[in-house]
């Protein structure tokens, strides 16, 4: 390395040093920050469990600046005994189980609410009293079988369409891939919503909506790298486009199977069975996304096999998640990785229906393309009125 370089490299050494020393100080010291107002409490209520009559357990998080310390547990009204673990006190962007023997009425509703040391109140409903299912082989192959029901067997069925679909012409082609990018686009949209209403759940010290964004855009920044590697070797073809299509449908559906196992495991069964109706329906249209780049190549069995797992294997993932252990902020996150690549397939196969057979440019404004395009917005619109919010 040349002086200069050396020089420069001390001087930012000696600058980065410097910063750490001062940040160290002030925190040590709190040099100018000295509270006269009383602290900022906020508790966020993660998952309420029924585990068994006559008890009622709390999964809370402190996302807030200062420590709350839970003094007493009041449920409907009366205060309750209560044990709490690790400890009373809860810190930053820690959490905490809070268990309180009260004896809770099978489809009431409840209200709960928890007091600091300082006489601040946090409150949660338990809008339908039911027992939260516990871990077991009954249970876990019941969320297993929704899964597959709502997941890889609808896309299996939208990927037997292949066949027929393979006996289009160009024309016909093109607007499938369009109905494609359509129905991505619907999906990449309805993802980031989920996304989004997810990380409102989660505490605010997480700062999760900005995590969304951040992780969907670093998600679709690295597969566009990525692919585009891959496109210059010559290696992106329909098959890998197909891929990358079922992986982020897949992770859309995870999505969908974490609102199922939540719904059934809170007791709302009606809504349960309503969401699996709807997005069943909704997923058939899912696999002929994936179906459509394949008429330009070749696929055998064992690709739409591995497409249909692929796509609708997280399903069951996301039931199991749901149905045991459900935490806001790791969902938002998951399903922001999926908007990310959701959006860059949407770019994969637009290039497709730009990019002609022969490698020359053709129109993207073709009526095809438009038809298609509107169509896939229409269908996935169309099917998702039959899933209720």
């Amino acid at each position: 390395m040349s002086p200069k370089g050396n020089a420069g490299l001390a001087i930012g050494l000696a600058v980065a040093a410097v910063l750490v020393g001062l940040l160290a100080f002030l925190l040590a010291r709190g040099v100018g920050l000295e509270r006269s107002a009383p602290p900022i409490e906020e508790l966020t209520f993660e998952r309420i469990e029924l585990p068994r009559p006559g008890a009622v357990r709390l999964h809370v998080v402190n996302g807030g600046v200062d420590p709350v310390t839970i003094h007493q547990a009041i449920v409907d009204d009366a205060v309750w005994s209560f044990t709490i673990e690790p400890g009373p006190t809860i810190g930053r962007l820690r959490g905490a189980t809070i268990e309180i023997p009260y004896p809770w009425v099978e489809g009431e509703a409840h209200l709960v609410k928890l007091v600091s040391r300082n006489g601040v109140a946090f409150e949660a409903e338990i809008a339908v009293a039911t027992e939260t299912p516990q871990a077991s082989g009954a249970w876990f192959l019941r969320l297993a079988l929704l899964g597959l029901y709502v997941g890889v067997v609808p896309v299996a069925l939208g990927l037997a369409t292949y066949p027929a679909l393979a006996r289009l012409g160009r024309r016909g082609i093109d607007f499938l891939l369009a109905l494609t990018v359509g129905l991505l686009v619907f999906l990449a949209v309805d993802t980031l919503g989920e996304a989004l209403e997810l990380a409102g759940e989660a505490a605010d010290g997480f700062h999760a909506p900005e995590l969304v964004w951040i992780v969907a855009l670093a998600t679709l920044g690295g597969l566009l790298a990525f692919s585009g590697r891959r496109r210059r070797r010559g290696e992106m073809g329909p098959l890998e486009i197909a891929f990358f299509i079922a992986l982020g449908i897949g992770l859309h559906n995870l999505g969908e199977g974490l609102a199922i196992g939540s719904a059934l495991a809170t007791g709302a069964v009606g809504l349960g069975t309503f969401l699996v109706v709807g997005f069943t329906l909704h997923n058939i249209t899912e696999g002929i996304g994936i179906a459509a780049p394949l008429l330009r190549a070749k696929p055998g069995l064992r690709h739409f096999l591995g497409y249909a797992l692929l796509a609708g294997g997280p399903a069951i993932l996301g039931c199991w998640i749901g149905g045991f252990v459900f935490d806001p902020l790791w969902a938002a996150i998951f399903l922001a990785v999926g908007t990310g690549a959701i959006a860059q397939v949407v770019i994969e196969v637009g290039r497709l229906l730009v990019v002609g057979r022969a490698g020359a440019a053709a129109d993207p404004w073709r009526g095809e393309v438009l038809a298609g395009a509107a169509a896939g917005l229409a269908l996935m619109y169309a099917t998702a009125l039959l899933v209720p919010a």
